[in-house]
């Protein structure tokens, strides 16, 4: 039984990238600020540690790459207003 801590993060994880996707449809956001990207990578962590555990690799790999374009992006725009 996988323990349920793992679920409260992977939906948490999802929330996180649903509110990302929600405020940058609504022009609250920028796609290039910090928030959005904060949002995504910490959004995909969860949903990556939720696939992991539960051997959902596919989706675990596709939040490690979600996650990964976040940090890129952070990391290119660092210092820079948006």
């Amino acid at each position: 039984m996988t323990p349920l801590w793992v679920d409260v993060v992977g939906w948490v994880g999802a929330g996180l990238v649903l509110i990302a996707y929600a405020l940058l449809s609504a022009d609250k956001l920028d796609a290039k600020g910090a928030a959005y990207q904060l949002l995504n990578v910490l959004g995909a962590v969860g949903m990556l540690i939720n696939g992991y555990v539960r051997g959902a690799l596919p989706s675990a790999a596709l939040n490690l790459i979600w996650m990964g374009i976040g940090i890129y992006v952070l990391v290119k725009h660092r210092g820079r207003t948006a």
